[in-house]
């Protein structure tokens, strides 16, 4: 280990103690640690970094653990991998035989020792299921425990409102028992029991007292139990045929019953298919990411119609890829729903090998419409999550974005005050600029200014956006009024320039940040820097900006609109001696043309701006009119 001499003799006694032992420690770490790398096995399983105190900071996993426990080591690391490396005490691992059991291995250890370094699933909801008993003629009910005692299972059920819907449903086609007595063949043979008020309603066909044989009661369990799997075609095919059978019988009371089951599970499977029908047995994942968290929607779909959807929010520690936490939530959310469908479709590839299982990344079709609907809804589970975030805690969320907006621009304050300016222009005519405010990431209205170019003549945006911005903040200074901490140009190199030269003669360049935003491919520039920083599509750094831009934009056209109309209505009205822009608008306001206001009567235009205003306007189309 080589360090500066010079620098421990200028140390006391003790201080040169204290960091020759630090030195001796470190190296000691490195050396024990560089020691574990080399007798790692080369075989898929799960390794964990302690720290210190002996506390699991970080899970992994490993198709070859020594090839990648070793990545940490080799080359620089930077950022919070690298904080996360210096923190290493110590290695162990656990060697597994494939890689999704180093997967679910993986998934256990997290949820144990919740590591500090590690991707969270933040979801620790227990949800319920619909449970068919097993006793004889067996109850169905939701329940959020899970009993071991041979009873079907099915679920879980991330929606309540899905899950009561089913049990509506089975409740509206089935008359099932709800009490909890003990029905075995001898009590009932013995007339242990009285039918109750379930029966007299018609809820109840009275299995307790005889009316009704086990046989027939296992048949109508067995028809639920294939709704409640989703295999809602194989009843309504069953519940056909038995149709027919008592048409053809002549039991036309039972045909009817039938049919309106039919027509029940019809109108149910009508709301739930989404897809070709064909598509019988498979999951869909998809996934959404910003820069601290990927949310991952989940959907189970068995025969074209979605039967169970689940959206996870994953916080990010180590600037996880999306295929990694893509990874991770399909393991935990197939453990946790129990599926083992065999085929997933993904918005991309991924290493993962899951038995028996083919992963499918569709382009086009029903499986890539499949895709798209799980896009969106994990898109609505992130909007939604950010306004309640926003709703409970504004301040929160606020100081959140200007963090990212700081650190994105490469900003040394935080960008609480912005003003973005536009120039709007046609072929030179009218030219106008709009300036606009926004604080804490938020338009403030009322602070927004239109500017009429003065010193510029035709068509130059870099010279009018020198003039506006010198204008701007001339006035800015001489009133002693706040000056932003960002300000935003629209348009790329030449327009920041410009502004540039403007903030130079106030002596304002270096005491305020200012960027450029390019329309093309949104790419933001910086003074002095030739090469543009391009920020992720789905920043909310970049959505403020481009907030900021379109708002310039369309603030900046309404002024310059209006600025046309009202030289439009100079150049005819106003010519008229006596008669000013406010009496011409009230005017065309009435008879909306020029040509009508000549062929009205005197007592029309009196009486739209008075009698004697209206006598001048009057008077000068006459004598128009005389002088040919």
């Amino acid at each position: 280990m080589l360090f500066n001499s010079a620098k421990i003799q200028n140390l006391s006694n003790f201080e040169n103690y204290f960091f020759i032992k630090c030195i001796i420690l470190v190296s000691n770490r490195k050396e024990i640690l560089k020691q574990i790398i080399k007798t790692l096995p080369g075989k898929p399983g799960i390794y964990q970094f302690l720290n210190r105190d002996g506390k699991v900071i970080y899970v992994g996993k490993a198709k070859n653990l020594k090839k990648r426990v070793s990545t940490y080591f080799g080359s620089e690391q930077f950022g919070k991998v690298r904080v996360l490396v210096g923190k290493i005490a110590d290695i162990k691992h656990i060697v597994v035989d494939t890689e999704l059991d180093a997967l679910l291995l993986e998934n256990n250890l997290i949820k144990k020792y919740q590591p500090r370094y590690n991707v969270m699933l933040k979801d620790d909801k227990t949800f319920p299921w619909i449970c068919v008993k097993n006793e004889p003629f067996p109850r169905i009910f939701s329940t959020r425990n899970v009993v071991k005692d041979g009873s079907a299972y099915f679920g879980p059920y991330a929606s309540v409102k899905m899950m009561n819907t089913l049990l509506d449903l089975i409740r509206n086609l089935y008359r099932l028992r709800t009490c909890r007595l003990n029905l075995k063949t001898e009590n009932i043979r013995k007339g242990k029991f009285k039918v109750c008020l379930e029966y007299h309603i018609g809820n109840c066909k009275g299995p307790c007292v005889g009316l009704q044989t086990e046989e027939d009661y296992d048949n109508t369990i067995s028809e639920i139990k294939e709704i409640l799997k989703g295999n809602i075609y194989s009843v309504i095919r069953q519940l056909k045929e038995l149709m027919t059978k008592y048409a053809d019988a002549l039991e036309f009371e039972n045909a009817q019953i039938v049919k309106e089951k039919i027509e029940l599970l019809e109108k149910y499977k009508s709301k739930s298919i989404v897809v070709n029908p064909k598509i019988e047995n498979v999951d869909v994942f998809s996934i959404i990411s910003d820069q601290n968290s990927g949310y991952v929607n989940y959907f189970r779909v068995v025969n074209g119609a979605i039967v169970q959807s689940h959206t996870v929010e994953l916080k990010k520690k180590l600037d996880e890829t999306d295929e990694a936490l893509l990874a991770l939530a399909i393991v935990d959310l197939r453990e946790r729903f129990e599926s083992n469908a065999p085929e997933i479709i993904v918005p991309v590839a991924l290493e993962l090998v899951l038995p028996d299982t083919t992963f499918t990344v569709p382009k086009i079709g029903d499986k890539k419409h499949l895709l798209e609907l799980s896009e969106r809804n994990a898109k609505y589970y992130k909007l939604e999550k950010e306004k309640r975030m926003e709703l409970v805690d504004p301040e929160r969320h606020t100081n959140r974005i200007m963090e990212r907006m700081m650190k994105d621009l490469r900003m040394n304050v935080e960008p609480r005050h912005i003003e973005c300016f536009d120039n709007s222009n046609i072929q030179g005519e009218f030219p106008v600029a709009a300036m606009v405010c926004f604080r804490n990431a938020k338009p403030s209205k009322k602070e927004y200014r239109h500017f009429n170019i003065k010193t510029v003549e035709g068509p130059n945006d870099f010279a009018s956006m020198e003039e506006v911005i010198f204008r701007r903040y001339k006035r800015v200074l001489d009133e002693n009024e706040s000056l932003p901490q960002l300000i935003v140009v629209d348009g790329g190199k030449g327009q920041l320039s410009a502004a540039l030269k403007s903030l130079e003669k106030l002596k304002l360049r270096g005491k305020i940040s200012i960027i450029g935003i390019a329309k093309r491919l949104e790419e933001i520039y910086y003074p002095g820097d030739s090469l543009p920083l391009y920020l992720d599509k789905k920043s909310e750094t970049l959505k403020i900006i481009q907030h900021l831009r379109d708002e310039a934009h369309r603030f900046g056209i309404t002024h310059h609109r209006n600025k046309r109309s009202k030289d439009a209505v100079k150049s005819v009205l106003t010519d008229i001696e006596g008669i000013g822009y406010s009496y011409a608008q009230k005017l065309l306001w009435k008879f909306k043309s020029v040509k009508k206001i000549k062929e009205a009567s005197l007592e029309e235009l009196q009486e739209t701006i008075g009698k004697s205003k209206g006598k001048i306007v009057y008077d000068y189309f006459r004598k128009t009119e005389s002088n040919g």
